[in-house]
């Protein structure tokens, strides 16, 4: 590869750019600030980020691709156009972009990233499903005949893949993934303690007490800050790990339940070969606390 060979993970919540050589050079959330007024995009990646829940009424922070595909194709273009910029030397020169994609992306979700990335700058643009990206990049040969389960937990999507010789033999792709388990957090907050939080304090609860294991070395417990739903006015509320454990629950049961689905269609060789070598978690949301105990 040369050194304007680009590859992308254009995720829901998260956009990670590598470079061949360099490794990762960028690493920022998939949001856009944009001014409804006269639609001029504010800011991009970490900066608008800042913004979500805090902007006046004519500034928006939005995130363009929802469940793992493009939702508003002029902003993730904008998005695209503005961190290629950033991580690349020479503007003169169109790289070649790898773009992942989930496993169960349509003909037309396919042509809106394909164009969008173009139209932000690359010379050729190529798509590559996520659960092989993710068992590449977990340094599994996929060419080889042997059987390998790989379940890739992202913001917008979780892809479950049963990989050999190159391909995917059965696959499964359902939305329960990080940014569900963020609005089931907050639904669980508000019903609960008729607190209202927001996306950014479910998420630090998630990282930091949350856990799908009950084993007493996980718990832990976190002050949050929210708006009473009782009086209105700004409160705070020890949360702490049993507190999230059943929503947390409520999304690994669904994650379990797809993952039982594809052993369910593999075949006996390969399913030989998976209860051997185990199953391979990567996304952020692997990152869960306590979720290998519980599969």
């Amino acid at each position: 590869m040369a050194h304007n060979d680009i590859g992308i993970d254009l995720g829901t919540t998260s956009i990670i750019i590598y470079i061949e050589g360099k490794g990762i050079v960028l690493n920022e959330p998939t949001v856009v600030a944009v001014n409804t007024e006269t639609n001029e995009v504010l800011a991009v990646g970490k900066e608008a980020y800042l913004m979500i829940g805090r902007t006046p009424a004519h500034i928006q922070a939005i995130r363009p691709l929802k469940d793992g595909v493009i939702s508003d194709y002029i902003l993730t273009k904008e998005l695209v156009k503005n961190f290629l910029i950033k991580v690349s030397k020479s503007h003169s020169i169109k790289p070649r972009v790898a773009v992942c994609v989930p496993a169960n992306i349509t003909g037309i979700e396919s042509d809106a990233a394909t164009e969008a990335v173009l139209s932000a700058g690359a010379g050729k643009v190529y798509l590559i499903d996520e659960p092989i990206a993710a068992a590449i990049g977990s340094g599994i040969d996929v060419t080889k005949p042997q059987g390998n389960m790989i379940v890739d937990i992202g913001g917008g999507t979780s892809d479950i893949a049963v990989i050999a010789l190159g391909g995917k033999v059965h696959f499964a792709s359902i939305k329960t993934a990080g940014n569900k388990l963020d609005t089931e957090i907050v639904r669980h907050i508000r019903l609960k303690y008729h607190i209202v939080i927001g996306e950014k304090s479910a998420e630090k609860l998630k990282f930091e007490i949350g856990s799908a294991s009950r084993k007493p070395e996980y718990f832990g417990q976190v002050e949050i800050k929210g708006r009473s739903l009782d009086t209105g006015m700004p409160c705070r509320k020890l949360i702490t790990t049993l507190d999230l454990y059943e929503p947390i629950e409520t999304c690994m049961f669904e994650l379990v339940s797809a993952i039982h689905s594809v052993l369910e269609k593999t075949p006996p060789e390969l399913a030989g070969d998976i209860h051997t070598n185990g199953i391979t978690l990567t996304g952020g949301g692997a990152l869960l606390t306590g979720i290998c105990d519980y599969l």
